[in-house]
């Protein structure tokens, strides 16, 4: 058997081939999935054509898995004419303030378990955002720290963590709500 020669490079016509295509296709028909994860409101702010917004809402809303299948590929023929790059930024910018958000959660847990450890974090706190109100945070902290001994007491082999109080969430919500003012611009 004789092998053939390889194909002159310029022997291909030029343009994307065709596995290029399908991954192009593919990639759009993700982005799509993942624009699922906004909001409404956020949707509605993205420059698109109203149909595409349409069928995006109606794939959201569709439950038969070989329904959602085409309609899947509905979005993903729309979305060959649109413009990726403002679908892309807006993902983004919602993955981004998720992020953003899951930070700021943690940043509060961590503030909140020193200020529960020590008494002396307290200082750390109103060093770093003297806006707060002392005496408030002490009563929160003091009641908080009161809730999770009589939890602990009440039932010392479970997990205090269940049933921590009604101090312990509006400590955190005075922790937030610090944490938001600090972070707005004047």
């Amino acid at each position: 058997m004789q092998r053939r020669p390889a194909p002159e490079p310029d022997a291909f016509p030029d343009g994307p081939s065709k596995t290029q295509l399908k991954r192009a296709m593919t990639g759009l028909q993700d982005l799509s999935v993942a624009l699922l994860d906004l909001p409404d409101a956020q949707l509605d702010q993205i420059e698109m054509d109203e149909r595409l917004r349409d069928a995006l809402r109606e794939l959201r809303s569709i439950r038969s898995n070989g329904a959602k299948r085409r309609q899947a590929q509905y979005v993903g023929k729309l979305m060959r004419n649109a413009d990726e790059e403002p679908l892309w930024q807006a993902l983004e910018a919602f993955r981004m303030g998720k992020t953003r958000d899951a930070q700021a959660f943690q940043e509060i847990e961590r503030w909140r378990e020193r200020l529960l450890a020590s008494d002396t974090e307290l200082n750390a706190w109103i060093s770093a955002y003297p806006a707060s109100d002392a005496q408030q945070l002490r009563t929160l902290i003091r009641n908080a720290r009161r809730d999770i001994a009589a939890a602990r007491a009440a039932d010392p082999g479970s997990d205090a963590a269940q049933t921590k109080g009604r101090a312990y969430r509006e400590l955190f919500q005075k922790l937030r709500a610090t944490l938001q003012s600090a972070a707005l611009p004047d």
